[in-house]
């Protein structure tokens, strides 16, 4: 799947390291500035490297499509991506097979468009939001001994969204998302690392809709500051 839309929107459905990774999350809302200020500081840090990001679509368990991209942020401070490496699946041959696989892959497009736009709200991608999950959110101690802070009804009734949380350092381990989209559900999961810098990210990432048989996997490393 080598256009453009399509890796946009595979790129932005999981947690992406600018997002969620962006900083620690407190036990209490009282401290949602903290939080606020932190994620400003992560996301400032995030602008100055570059990364490898590898994508990987599968269908039914087959592998459709891997890419390997360069990452950075451009002077508009939006992500950009270079092509390094694309592995497609080819298309079927014969023109009605070739165009009912080319219709299937604009109708896979359209559906993570959505999805993407779903998902990207689990993100907390403002200070209000920040403070709406804290506020109603319940914080555990893990068997590992990781903080774990769960909230329910996030963004749509019935949905949930975890973070495990380093009991130090007060930084996201790892994160879960259970949503519907379409009336099928989703799942998204992702675990994160940080740079001797600071710099908090998401190194791997999976979003599946079993009801479609999609899975899609990123792997975000080799993160180099300018």
């Amino acid at each position: 799947m080598k256009t453009t839309a399509m890796w946009g929107a595979v790129a932005a459905l999981l947690v992406s390291s600018s997002a969620l990774a962006q900083g620690n999350v407190p036990q209490a809302a009282a401290q949602t500035v903290q939080v606020v200020q932190s994620r400003a500081q992560n996301a400032a840090l995030m602008k100055t490297y570059t990364w490898n990001e590898r994508t990987e679509i599968l269908v039914n368990g087959q592998v459709k499509d891997i890419r390997i991209d360069l990452v950075n942020f451009g002077p508009n401070g939006q992500l950009q991506r270079t092509l390094l490496n694309d592995q497609s699946a080819p298309l079927p041959g014969g023109f009605i097979r070739r165009s009912i696989a080319e219709s299937k892959r604009k109708d896979m497009q359209k559906y993570l468009d959505g999805l993407r736009a779903l998902l990207q709200q689990y993100t907390l991608p403002t200070p209000g939001a920040v403070m709406n999950f804290l506020d109603q959110a319940t914080t555990t101690l893990s068997p590992n001994g990781q903080l774990v802070v769960s909230g329910t009804n996030v963004v749509q009734p019935g949905d949930a969204l975890t973070m495990y949380l380093d009991p130090a350092t007060k930084r996201i381990k790892r994160a879960t998302v259970t949503t519907a989209f379409q009336g099928s559900p989703v799942n998204l999961s992702a675990s994160f690392n940080t740079l001797p810098t600071g710099l908090n990210y998401m190194a791997y990432g999976e979003v599946t809709v079993p009801a479609k048989g999609y899975a899609i996997q990123v792997q975000n490393f080799d993160y180099v500051q300018n």
